[in-house]
């Protein structure tokens, strides 16, 4: 993993998520901006235990003018730990592409979730086979810039 910039936010240690972070964040958002072919945004949060900023690359779908992103965990029964920091702390920072801008993050509800859920799976099917293999239920937050 390449060294952080001062006063930069720590990079998921995940190998492959720290490098696409690096190439996303060191190519000013046009390089690493997918996975599997499916769009892929940074988002910088603050740890809920840490007070640190961190970092993670998330693959998104749309809703309007918002951005959602899935807590799959790739079908783990435990939330990923992004999703936990978002619970204690909603504001955080996004890129997508060249652009950067803060954000809210929401929880939809049920009803919002099944309404936008179809579109998920267009865009990345293996959220279908990841909520089949849990009984969790996987969150899908709306990431609203501020």
């Amino acid at each position: 993993m390449a060294e952080e910039q001062q006063d930069g936010p720590e990079v998921s240690p995940t190998r492959w998520v720290a490098r696409q972070a690096e190439l996303y964040e060191s190519s000013g958002g046009t390089k690493g901006t997918t996975q599997l072919g499916v769009p892929c945004l940074l988002l910088d949060y603050v740890g809920r235990r840490s007070g640190a900023r961190r970092r993670t690359v998330l693959m998104y779908g749309r809703d309007g003018d918002d951005h959602l992103i899935v807590g799959s965990n790739g079908g783990s029964d435990r939330h990923p730990l992004w999703y936990l920091n978002l619970l204690d702390d909603p504001a955080v920072e996004v890129r997508v592409g060249t652009e950067r801008f803060p954000a809210l993050a929401e929880t939809l509800s049920a009803e919002e979730k099944e309404r936008v859920w179809p579109h998920l799976v267009e865009v990345f099917p293996r959220y279908a086979a990841y909520r089949a293999c849990t009984t969790r239920d996987i969150p899908v937050v709306r990431l609203r810039r501020r």
